[in-house]
């Protein structure tokens, strides 16, 4: 990363970039933090290799950004980076590029006289003149030998819209007006300690006027905070039309003053029509009347048109049909539809015939031991695999909820269109499993009438309902988004199997990831691919791709049914199912039998319940797994 002084004050993975500090957020250095600027200011020049080619993602991401009314993009980035920048420290131009940062909160403290001032008012000095070590810039502040340490005044103002400024000190000392005596006064902070709450006193050295942050915070506090200024601190921008929502205080660094709206999806061997999509979007405005056989018939034999030959009709019709439909909305005409990421990757990991190996991609079929026939129908390793994730945008305060798409307001990463998003990738390896469609659709047939499911479902209309934002008008589904009883047995399942290969086999649960496939009657997909991917070499050294062969896999899954049977936490474990006015969307499962890590769950530890696969004193009909694989 590197600072507005053009030096490097830090480094940080690109996965942090994506899903734990990204364009938006605070990021903690040892002395101070610093704010990740806004696309703008990100520079590729000079930079080679820094695109990350992937169509499926690039679609998906301009679908979504539509729904958001923003730009198109063209290009995925990864992040900007030199080599030589660590082990040629003098090597100015490397050390030049990096991910931009300024710092934030701008109000710096001083140690050791407590003097608080803006880091443009000549109070402070900036050092960092070791290039080897980034880690150790800091702020210096001239009032005694040795010159203290300057640490962030941590506090800030936040909104639901997104928006971040500073905490308005010299107002709020001054009950919300100036300082008698100066027009920009000396300020002093003093943290009292203590257990309670935040316990810090402001103090105009000027007029002598003092303040507790106390008065700021919580419901009544908020009457002393100035209205949101729509301010987007990253973007170096103000809202045009302001803000109408209130300001609230937030300590810099709490959990929830960033969260990333994120897109990932696999790297799969290229289709015969693979490049049809692509085809149609960037040749919309020639090829969007193509909308039946005879028109493209006609249209062939034009000789501008006549590179349509090279590609299946059926296939471009369907693809402008698609582009069309997403361009004008649903049906019903309120949102466009999100682009289907699942569906290609389920496609080829279920093909009879397994695609041909790749640099990014490699199926191989094992076949699945006896025992376990009655729940599998094909066990696969997934030898090679290659995931691209990019960012699209963040919240504040509001967590981006696939259950409520309507809490949160979306943030923009650019104040004007750049023609790209940040984004990284991965690679690794991974077990695909595949139920057995009969057995899975016989037991969602049972669960039509079970009151423990019914349950699930009641929950999920109570979260949604009380999660229902007050600024939406019209209809409101309460039912909107319910996975289905398939994906709950599919979701358990795999929860279940990643505990016990990270017990069985030393993986780090927090380095596992799945997708769960999970179709309906229409569409019975009943699958599950568990995989690493990450940075390090924990996911690419064939270690998890192993245990789908004899007789490691028949192992592992008889543990995990083992396991899945008790719980250190019964009967309460055992016993919990969601009830009104609880609206919890779990029912037996807790940190200790079924809870991962939150890299880990595409769900965030919802939709889990152990007693839909083995018996834990409820109705026996009610479980999945077949008998002879139970405890």
């Amino acid at each position: 990363m590197s600072g507005s002084h053009f030096r490097r004050v830090g480094a940080a993975r690109p996965s942090h970039l994506m899903f734990t500090a990204g364009v938006g957020a605070l990021i903690d250095l040892p002395n101070f933090s610093v704010l990740v600027k806004g696309l703008e200011s990100w520079n590729h020049t000079g930079l080679t290799d820094y695109v990350i080619d992937e169509p499926r993602l690039r679609t998906a991401v301009n679908r979504s950004l539509q729904l958001y009314g923003r730009s198109q993009i063209t290009e995925l980035r990864a992040a900007p980076w030199a080599e030589g920048a660590d082990s040629s420290p003098k090597d100015w131009a490397a050390q030049a590029v990096g991910v931009p940062v300024t710092p934030f909160p701008q109000w710096l403290r001083c140690s050791a006289c407590n003097e608080l001032a803006a880091v443009d008012s000549g109070a402070f000095a900036f050092v960092n003149n070791n290039p080897r070590t980034p880690h150790e810039a800091k702020f210096v502040h001239d009032c005694k030998p040795g010159k203290p340490l300057a640490v962030a005044a941590r506090f800030t103002l936040v909104c639901t819209a997104g928006h971040l400024d500073e905490f308005p000190y010299i107002p709020f000392v001054h009950g919300g007006g100036s300082c008698p005596k100066a027009p920009r006064p000396r300020l002093r902070m003093k943290d009292h300690g203590g257990n309670q709450a935040a316990n810090v006193t402001l103090e105009c050295v000027g007029c002598g006027a003092k303040r507790n942050i106390r008065d700021a915070m919580g419901e009544r506090g908020r009457r002393n905070l100035p209205a949101c200024r729509g301010r987007h601190a990253h973007l170096g921008s103000f809202e045009s039309g302001g803000c109408d929502q209130d300001a609230i205080l937030m300590v810099a660094g709490a959990s929830n003053q960033w969260f990333p709206m994120t897109l990932s999806t696999l790297a799969l061997p290229p289709g015969e029509n693979d490049a049809v999509p692509d085809l149609v979007e960037e040749r919309w405005a020639e090829l969007q009347g193509i909308t039946s056989r005879d028109k493209y018939d006609f249209l062939v034999t034009i000789p501008q048109f006549g590179y349509l030959k090279d590609y299946d009709p059926d296939a471009l019709i369907a693809a402008v049909n698609a582009r069309a439909a997403a361009e004008n909305g649903e049906v019903t005409g309120t949102a466009v539809a999100p682009a289907d990421l699942l569906s290609p990757e389920w496609t080829v990991l279920s093909a009879v015939r397994p695609p041909e190996a790749t640099d990014d991609f490699a199926l191989a079929p094992v076949t699945v031991p006896d025992a376990l026939k009655p729940l599998f129908s094909d066990i696969r390793q997934v030898e090679r695999l290659r995931e691209a994730r990019a960012l699209i945008g963040f919240t504040r305060l509001d967590a981006p909820d696939p259950e409520s798409p309507e809490i949160g307001t979306p943030v923009r990463l650019s104040r004007t269109a750049q023609g790209w998003v940040p984004a990284s990738e991965v690679r690794g390896e991974g077990i695909f499993l595949r139920l057995r469609e009969d057995l899975v659709a016989d037991w969602v047939t049972r669960m039509e009438k079970s009151s423990q499911m019914a349950a699930h479902r009641e929950a999920f209309g109570r979260f949604r309902t009380n999660r229902k934002s007050d600024r939406l008008t019209g209809h409101f589904d309460p039912m909107r988004g319910w996975p289905g009883e398939r994906y709950i047995a599919l979701h358990t399942l795999s929860h279940l199997l990643i505990r016990t290969i990270a017990l069985e086999c030393g993986y780090n649960s927090a380095s596992l990831s799945e997708r769960i496939y999970a179709g309906d009657d229409a569409d019975p997909r009943t699958g599950i691919l568990i995989y690493t991917a990450v940075p390090d070499s924990e996911g690419t050294l064939g270690g998890l791709v192993s245990l789908a062969e004899e007789p490691h896999f028949e192992r592992i899954v008889r543990r995990t049914l083992r396991d899945a049977a008790h719980c250190s936490s019964d009967p309460l474990c055992a016993e919990r199912l969601p009830k009104a006015p609880a609206d919890y969307l779990h029912g037996a499962a807790c940190h200790v039998c079924l809870f991962v890590s939150e890299t880990t769950c595409e769900r965030g530890n919802r939709f889990l319940d152990r007693r839909f696969l083995v018996a834990l004193g409820d109705d026996p009909g009610q479980v999945l797994t077949p008998g002879g694989l139970l405890p």
